[in-house]
């Protein structure tokens, strides 16, 4: 019993990084994914549209049952928020985002996600959403933070020499149009993404605090974000023959993104921000670089810059900092609750009720 307690126990520590590197792992994929369906022609503002709703089809069924009691009355104000917050985290970020893509590269969209960390930090702190003090651990928040926005840095303006391929390239996306269209404008709109995505991951945060029923958020940000992306798509693209999705590389993406990216890798961020916060969430994003520079290397057969490893390699090294800081709040408020458990006095008649409940 003790072998399983003690098991358990780091289970339940560890579980928000295990989460959070199995979505690193999912965005991975995606970048792939997209860029091999725009290759083959599939709209990127139909390509949105279609994948969160797809999500809140998915997800409604799971929300609606398991989350039966715990979801709060849905009132108009709240729903202005949620619609907000779906703007911001899916119909705006994600069309900005995937037009970069388009004109750019997986490996450069993923490293602009980076900076998404060290804006949310910066957001959290003036929001008072994270504590900072002069200890130790609160030091380590700082200069974990300014370390990783360091080797994003590194990873965006630096090449250096390009890496051999170990051999030829695994796969061959292939495709009809040219992905590489203008990298002037797909930078400022990856800037323009980073941006709305660090707005979405501390509103998220204020919002749980309303809605405090995740899988149903889930699923309100996807109809509701599907919905405006819709409007959107509707006055962007004028011919019926965009919104067409035959049984090919398109429906996969859609089907792919929709399930897993909109639907579980965005419960599992609005879990991981419940129980840690926005910064923690973001502070992930690293890793999705080097899995996708390495998949890109030894899968795709595109040239690999040291520059991207030694920047990968520091900012991860900022991101260990940044945990390592952040146990001290896990640390605190196991304190806290220890402490006010300890201050309750057990009222008559309900003892043997609170030790079993």
């Amino acid at each position: 019993m003790g072998c399983r307690g003690g098991i358990g126990a780091i289970y339940k520590r560890f579980k928000p990084h295990l989460l959070m590197v199995f979505s690193q792992f999912g965005y991975t994929f995606l970048n792939f994914f997209s860029e091999a369906s725009f290759k083959h022609g599939m709209n990127p503002h139909v390509y949105v549209t279609y994948r969160h709703l797809v999500a809140g089809v998915v997800m409604f069924p799971f929300a609606y049952f398991l989350e039966k009691e715990k979801r709060p009355k849905l009132t108009l104000a709240l729903f202005l928020e949620i619609s907000l917050l779906s703007l911001l985290g899916v119909s705006l970020s994600l069309n900005l985002y995937f037009v970069s893509l388009r004109y750019t590269s997986p490996t450069f969209t993923a490293t602009m996600v980076n900076t998404i960390a060290s804006l949310t930090f910066l957001l959290a702190v003036l929001l008072r959403l994270e504590d900072l003090d002069r200890s130790i651990r609160g030091m380590a928040k700082i200069v974990g933070t300014l370390v990783s926005l360091v080797g994003v840095m590194i990873m965006t303006l630096y090449r250096g020499p390009v890496l051999r391929n170990v051999g030829d390239a695994l796969i061959h996306i292939q495709g009809s149009i040219t992905i590489h269209e203008n990298w002037i404008k797909g930078s400022i709109l990856a800037v323009a993404y980073s941006i709305t995505a660090a707005l979405r991951y501390i509103m998220q945060a204020i919002t749980l605090k309303k809605y405090p029923a995740q899988l149903s958020l889930t699923t309100w940000m996807n109809f509701v974000g599907g919905a405006q992306s819709a409007v959107f798509t509707a006055c962007m693209v004028h011919k019926p023959k965009a919104w067409t999705v035959g049984f090919n590389i398109d429906l996969w993406n859609i089907l792919y993104c929709g399930v897993v990216v909109s639907g579980l890798i965005i419960y599992i961020q609005l879990w991981c921000t419940e129980e840690k916060g926005p910064v923690f969430v973001t502070m992930y994003n690293p890793l999705a670089t080097l899995f996708v520079a390495l998949l890109a290397y030894f899968a795709l057969g595109e040239k690999l810059n040291t520059g991207c490893i030694l920047g990968g390699v520091i900012a991860i090294i900022g991101l260990y900092l940044l945990l390592w800081g952040k146990e001290g709040d896990h640390v605190d408020q196991i304190n806290s609750q220890e402490h006010s458990l300890s201050c309750e006095e057990p009222k008559e008649g309900n003892q043997d009720k609170n030790i079993f409940s």
